[in-house]
């Protein structure tokens, strides 16, 4: 058995390469590497999950591994990702464990551990509960009265995580009209309660049927095309998209023109400079944010702080500079002052209060920030070790160099293996999308044949 965890926890097709079995040994073992440290006798453990049909199979035997192991579990039930990171801290909960595969289809699944500060789980941790299950490290389990139980909080611990929500802005959104996507996941459980919070704002919602297997079928922030349509359609002031776990948010102007990661940074990163609340006048991005915002943020004078991919990446980045705003292009976005982790919801009412505060339309905020043509293509590598020998071929390394040479300061370019699915993933940017296209499927066609 290969490495566990990956770039953001453990992935997997459920009962392919993720199943019960491996649910209850990571619940156990993650309960004796938390137990050192516990703030009472038993450790207690957050729970919470999306809407796929598997998501109650890996509840169960997680929750079965953790109370076998001596750990109590504070089951939140169908909750967004970063409600549980909140819960986590507000409850005083030793960890929280989030079942969840985010914006992936229906079969897989995945399960991601939060530290007690609502932090992503080290990598020292991760590696010590891996090491446990793949060499059998694990104590006996627990018997008698040593053995946890489970307290059922789900109800009232959303409400609590609504009510924080509600307390990170103050207004009313009066007269504004919105569409809200919310991919039949996690936050079909939330966003209604939360937006009916805001009586004076005019909310509607779609995509609130989880069924167990159309989460993010065609919709959400991944699938974004009806809610753009719909939105233009219907005069609505902006549409608010969601992942399947709700850490990612999405937009769209009154146009149904859409306004990504990289733009509501830039956005709300205008206003947190306005009000001098921009600490370090520093936005934290990514190797794969647009061109655009680099322009942006260089004609401002605002710093912009590049990571590799990943949330982790730029939250230890906010961590390390004491930054309060950074983010991915994807939607995942970071309000330090208010969470630890990407949260959707609060991203979708932090944009939303600066479009309301401005009195301008979305659609000009975002020209704000100009999106250069960016082109993705993914290309199927079936291994790990396929895409190491490919990142590290000659051949590769000559074609880069020699399409980052002729788009010269009008693009770039990017290839990197995903770090959650068997793919190299090829970018590039230039000011036209036939360029961009071009040299993108130039690339993959080089990658296909290594």
């Amino acid at each position: 058995m290969g490495k566990l965890f990956g770039t953001d926890g453990i992935r997997g097709i459920v009962n392919e390469n993720l199943d019960a079995e491996l649910a209850f040994e990571v619940g156990c073992a993650a309960a004796q590497v938390l137990a050192r440290d516990a703030k009472r006798e038993k450790p207690l453990v957050a729970i919470g999950k999306d809407t796929r049909i598997s998501s109650d199979l890996l509840e169960g035997a997680l929750i079965a591994g953790l109370c076998s192991a001596g750990a109590d579990v504070l089951h939140l039930g169908v909750i967004p990702t970063p409600g549980v990171a909140f819960l986590t801290i507000a409850n005083q909960a030793d960890a929280g464990i989030v079942i969840s595969a985010s914006h992936n289809p229906f079969e897989h699944n995945g399960i991601k551990i939060f530290n007690a500060q609502g932090f992503k789980l080290s990598d020292a941790l991760e590696n010590e509960i891996e090491d446990m299950i793949l060499f059998n490290k694990k104590a006996p389990l627990k018997t008698c009265a040593e053995i946890g139980k489970v307290i059922y909080a789900d109800e009232q611990a959303s409400e609590d995580y609504i009510d924080h929500l509600v307390g990170t802005v103050d207004t009313d959104f009066a007269g504004m009209r919105i569409l809200i996507d919310c991919a039949n996941g996690a936050s079909a459980a939330t966003a209604g309660r939360l937006f009916d919070r805001f009586p004076k704002l005019h909310s509607d919602i779609i995509n609130v049927d989880p069924d167990g297997i159309n989460i993010n079928r065609d919709c959400g922030s991944t699938h974004i095309e009806k809610l753009s349509a719909m939105v233009k359609a219907g005069n609505y002031d902006m549409g608010i998209a969601f992942d399947g776990d709700a850490d990612r948010c999405l937009a769209v102007d009154e146009n149904g023109i859409l306004i990504d990661g990289d733009q509501v940074l830039a956005i709300c990163g205008t206003d947190l400079m306005r009000k001098g609340e921009l600490s370090g006048n520093t936005v934290v991005a990514t190797v794969m944010s647009n061109l655009g915002l680099r322009i942006f943020c260089k004609e401002r004078g605002v710093t912009l702080g590049i990571t590799p991919v990943g949330d982790r990446n730029v939250l230890e980045e906010m961590e390390r500079g004491g930054f309060i705003l950074g983010g991915e292009q994807s939607g995942h976005t970071i309000f330090r002052k208010f969470a630890t982790t990407g949260d959707g919801e609060l991203t979708a009412l932090q944009l939303l209060s600066v479009v309301y505060r401005s009195g301008e339309k979305a659609s000009k905020l975002a020209a704000m920030c100009v999106r250069y043509p960016q082109v993705l293509v993914n290309v199927y590598v079936a291994t790990k070790e396929k895409k190491e020998e490919i990142m590290a071929s000659q051949a590769l390394r000559e074609a880069i160099a020699k399409t980052e040479s002729e788009l010269a300061d009008t693009g770039r370019v990017l290839v990197r293996p995903s770090g959650t699915e068997p793919l190299l993933r090829v970018m590039v940017e230039a000011k036209e999308e036939v360029t961009a296209k071009a040299q993108a499927e130039s690339l993959a066609n080089l990658i296909k044949m290594l």
